[in-house]
């Protein structure tokens, strides 16, 4: 069973777009996508772009897409779809839940009401080498003693969690959690406090925003990030794209579900290979591959040899 993974942000590098596949479908998309925005696409993915969360967030959005339909002209269709935080958007059109034009809107206007709840001063900070409880010691210890508060944001795995919060808030948690015994505990490059109470009001604009557009029963499997497990509704699934931005995203669920499905081929959509890394970790017997790491050819070769393994 092949399954679809999207990386949320963080994952951008400078030209990751123009990185993409020299195939018919990634030209479509991305024509498809700059008719819709009204831009050239190819401009997210510059220097200076990648300073804007909307920028970034439209760009992961696109890869995703891109890759989808072009491992779909290869008669390669994902059986489960989930990405992580903003890559939940390109899983909802790989499933067939969303229309790539709507889930760029909804996409934008998200980042747009990120951006401006929070545009500066906040972020995100991953640390590895500490359990969920451990770290909820030290944001309790920190609230107690500093006044300051940071928010679980992601679980990634079971010892690799983001953080969220403001800048002094995580610069300080950093020092308590390598204090505390973290492998490792580094700032993201994220600029606002993703997945958190934080943006409970922009997450409930950004569901009056959904609700004008049009949503579907998907046809394939979508996994949401807030519980981690399969949603097989278009409400549903509408408001796990609106509301994780408020909420702890179990991503780490997300990829126990799939095994429990049996999803054994796992390809993860450009940019990057952080998702890919995390199975291959914590699921050493399921294939995971990084499409970005391999060209077309290549990846629709393996996929297809690795399908027939069974």
């Amino acid at each position: 069973m092949l399954a679809l993974l999207f990386p949320g942000q963080g994952a951008q590098s400078e030209g990751f777009l123009h990185r993409l596949p020299q195939h018919r479908a990634v030209h479509d998309t991305l024509a498809e996508a700059s008719d819709t925005l009204d831009i050239d696409v190819l401009t997210l993915d510059s220097p200076n772009a990648l300073n804007s969360t909307v920028a970034v967030q439209l760009g992961l959005t696109i890869a995703g897409v891109a890759l989808t339909r072009a491992l779909a002209d290869a008669g390669l269709n994902a059986e489960i779809s989930a990405g992580l935080s903003v890559g939940a958007y390109p899983a909802a059109v790989s499933c067939g839940a969303v229309a790539f034009r709507d889930a760029l809107k909804m996409v934008r206007r998200r980042a747009e009401l990120m951006e401006t709840a929070y545009p500066s001063g906040y972020g995100l900070a991953a640390v590895s080498g500490l359990s969920e409880q451990q770290v909820e010691t030290i944001v309790a210890q920190e609230a107690a003693e500093q006044r300051q508060r940071v928010y679980i944001g992601n679980v990634n795995a079971p010892r690799q969690i983001v953080m969220a919060g403001a800048d002094d808030a995580l610069d300080a948690f950093v020092e308590r959690a390598l204090a505390a015994g973290a492998r490792k505990a580094t700032r993201l490059a994220v600029s606002v406090p993703s997945h958190c109470e934080l943006l409970a009001h922009a997450s409930d604009e950004l569901l009056e925003y959904a609700r004008e557009l049009p949503f579907e029963r998907p046809r394939g499997v979508y996994i949401g990030n807030r519980g981690g497990r399969p949603l097989y509704t278009a409400e549903a699934i509408r408001e796990d794209l609106a509301t994780n931005m408020r909420y702890t995203v179990r991503w780490f669920d997300a990829l126990t579900a799939m095994q429990e499905m049996g999803a054994h081929v796992l390809v993860e959509a450009p940019p990057g290979q952080v998702l890919t890394d995390i199975v291959k970790e914590h699921f050493p017997e399921v294939i995971a591959l990084a499409a970005g790491a391999l060209s077309i050819d290549k990846l629709v070769g393996t996929v297809r040899r690795r399908l027939a393994r069974g």
